[in-house]
């Protein structure tokens, strides 16, 4: 794990969710995934967005050509723990399809004018992820 995501992480555990930087009054969870290679847990500190009862989480990676490793993770192994503030629980990470991702996404980067930014910045599609609650 990087030291900036053991950072946000650590803030996020020890302020019950609330932390400062690009993440501040952000709806922010942790993703745990198995690697796809090397089958270790992962964590990943991500922005969400919750509509009705489902949760959906961005592969943006600011807007990177590649898509971020913890999509290759739940490609591989759609297992994952989701920590919010107050609550852990394992979920299953489902890929959401056109036309529903695009629907999505720019709801999410209307809210959130950085993810809008991110698309632009990028040729590839940014993935949408539901986070089914097992």
């Amino acid at each position: 794990m990087s030291d900036w995501n053991a950072g946000i992480i650590e803030e996020f555990r020890a302020n019950n969710g609330a932390v400062g930087g690009m993440f501040e009054g952000a709806p922010l969870l942790i993703l745990g995934t198995t690697g796809a290679k090397s089958h270790q847990r992962r964590e990943n500190p991500l922005m969400y967005r919750d509509e009705g009862d489902r949760r959906f989480i961005f592969a943006s990676k600011g807007g990177a050509p590649n898509h971020p490793h913890w999509l290759l993770n739940v490609r591989a192994n759609p297992t994952v723990v989701v920590e919010v503030p107050g609550e852990t629980y394992e979920a299953t990470a489902v890929e959401v399809e056109e036309p529903e991702r695009s629907e999505i996404y720019e709801r999410q980067g209307s809210a959130m004018p950085q993810f809008a930014e991110y698309q632009q910045n990028t040729e590839r599609i940014i993935p949408v992820v539901e986070l089914i609650k097992a």
